[in-house]
């Protein structure tokens, strides 16, 4: 079966940088608190005129110019959201619209979070499987906008999130590298730990729900804690066995940027001691799905991982859902070397720049 990994990356983040000072004004809280907290510095806000298609298009091309490809040799193009356009169409259906992927297939992925993950073994599933002679590209998508779902008057959510973009190409890498093995894990059973009540089937839009602010994103921050807490460094363990894969070999741990001190206190317990943890939540906050992916794309562009080693992913979201993925780095970051097995990659566009390594309790 072919290998398939990521041969290209890219992210867009909006220009609105929104600090803590004014976040922290209408959920009467300070700076030093939401750091304290969090380990969130400040976020990006989209403009008025930009949905969360538009977004995904900015990341989408730059994540092909890494690839050294065109829109129409795309197969498939998935967005992960939890905040799409609108209901329906997909948003997905807008982007291969804008980005002129004629010939791909089209749909979205809603495991909130957890959703790029979710997509990304997906698209692996589809191209490996695809037969000799159709196209082998895809392109995962990760896209939120949780500035247009926050109550910025409720202090346990409005420092957390802001939105962005990020993107990788999915296609044909040489053998010994690319996705090796994706989990996937749902708790439905703790599903009211994070939700949006409204505007669904269940609680139609109504001058009701919109009084109660019942259309706003809603957390239970500690029940998240306790989840994540119990469940994340099994699941990386079963999944680091599964694959006959040492802990000590893993050399890049990128999780969803949730919150820089829950991931603090979580780090010793995940046993990947030898591992680079890459974040970019102090500028970025946690932005949704994209969280993932736009690390990815940084650490891309700070040529931090060498073609073969070791990386894990490991989202988590509402649901409950997980999605933790073991893959041997495959875009070689050398000045116009590319991805290996597949094209030349153009430098990376994004220039922001964020922190990898350990962070600090």
């Amino acid at each position: 079966m072919q290998s398939i990994g990521i041969i290209g990356v890219g992210s867009y983040l909006p220009e609105a940088i929104i600090s803590n000072a004014e976040i922290g004004h209408g959920a009467g809280v300070t700076d030093e608190w939401i750091v304290r907290k969090t380990g969130i510095r400040e976020r990006r806000r989209a403009a008025p005129h930009e949905a969360t298609s538009d977004l995904a298009v900015a990341a989408a091309q730059r994540a092909l110019q890494s690839a050294g490809l065109t829109a129409d040799q795309l197969a498939y193009v998935v967005v992960a959201t939890s905040t799409p356009d609108h209901p329906q169409p997909a948003t997905a259906a807008l982007v291969q619209h804008r980005i002129g992927a004629r010939h791909a297939a089209a749909f979205d992925v809603n495991a909130v979070c957890s959703g790029f993950v979710y997509a990304l073994k997906t698209v692996q599933k589809l191209l490996s499987g695809a037969a000799v002679g159709e196209p082998r590209y895809g392109l995962v998508i990760g896209a939120d906008i949780y500035s247009r779902i926050l109550d910025y008057s409720d202090r346990r959510t409005a420092a957390l999130f802001g939105d962005g973009a990020g993107a990788t190409v999915l296609g044909p890498v040489a053998p010994g590298l690319g996705l090796r093995e994706i989990s996937l894990v749902s708790r439905g059973d703790a599903h009211r730990l994070i939700e949006v009540t409204a505007g669904g089937s269940r609680r139609p839009p109504s001058p009701q729900t919109l009084a109660d602010g019942d259309h706003y994103f809603r957390m239970d921050g500690r029940g998240v804690r306790d989840f994540v807490t119990r469940s994340l460094p099994y699941e990386i363990d079963r999944l680091l066995r599964r694959a006959a894969v040492p802990a000590d070999a893993v050399q890049h741990f990128v999780p969803h940027q949730a919150n820089g001190i829950m991931l603090a206190e979580l780090w010793p317990d995940l046993g990947l001691h030898r591992a680079a943890l890459h974040l970019t939540l102090e500028r970025y906050a946690n932005t949704g799905a994209a969280s993932v992916p736009i690390t990815l794309a940084e650490m891309n562009r700070r040529r931090a991982a060498a073609p073969g080693d070791l990386v894990v992913l490991a989202a988590f979201g509402g649901g409950m859902s997980l999605g933790i993925a073991l893959l041997n780095w495959s875009m070689d970051t050398r000045e116009g070397a590319g991805a290996l097995g597949a094209h030349p990659a153009v430098p990376h566009l994004l220039t922001a720049g964020d922190r990898v390594g350990p962070l600090a309790p």
